[in-house]
């Protein structure tokens, strides 16, 4: 198996890095945000995760090592594959994660585009102590902290991944407050921000201010 990945970024899209290896591109599925922490020309260490198919060989990438374990334990649930791993990682962090299913939060996986509620209930019972208790030491008691305070997570996620792939701080705002009302829309409506549909909302609108 593939580790990871070390190498200058060579190339980045909403979903995509290519990492130059030894001269040779590595293209890397990630979630918007671990493409968010990435920049064009620096060098970057992501951790991988080779999934290999009668067809097709694909490389998925994460900031860090807790990032890929939680994506692989994912998988051993039945009906989730890579993609629909990763888009629970693209909605929610692993602690997030180990937080929703060690508490049952049904709402927070039916959040993930994919995730119908039947589908949350049967997750929250086959993942129910295989994730583990969030690492962070601030807990529960944290999360909700979090939440309660600064500006809505999906906006950071959204400007940070922007700003990654080349936008200029004012262009990234300017494009996360034309994508404010579909994402209100959503977290109305009992759901979380859909960030991964959000920056492609977001780089078409940039693409039309152009």
């Amino acid at each position: 198996m593939i580790a990871f990945v070390s190498g200058p970024v060579a190339a980045l899209a909403p979903t995509l890095a290519v990492i130059e290896v030894g001269g040779v591109g590595m293209a890397v599925q990630c979630t918007p945000t671990t493409i968010s922490g990435l920049r064009m020309g620096e060098t970057a260490r992501l951790a991988t995760s080779l999934v290999v198919r009668e067809d097709s060989l694909t490389l998925y990438g994460f900031a860090d090592d807790d990032e890929r374990q939680v994506f692989e334990i994912l998988q051993t649930a039945s009906g989730v594959g890579p993609r629909l791993a990763q888009a629970m990682l693209g909605v929610h962090s692993p602690d997030a994660l180990r937080l929703a299913v060690s508490t049952g939060d049904e709402k927070a996986l039916v959040a993930v585009p994919g995730i119908g509620k039947k589908g949350a209930q049967k997750l929250l019972l086959e993942l129910k102590g295989k994730l583990g208790a969030p690492l962070g030491s601030s807990g529960l008691v944290g999360a909700q902290r979090a939440a309660a305070s600064g500006p809505a997570p999906w906006t950071e996620q959204l400007s940070a991944a922007l700003i990654g792939l080349g936008y200029a701080s004012r262009d990234a705002e300017d494009a996360v407050a034309a994508v404010t009302p579909q994402a209100e829309a959503a977290i109305a409506a009992g759901g979380s921000a859909p960030v991964p549909q959000l920056l492609r909302a977001a780089l078409q609108s940039l693409n039309r201010a152009r």
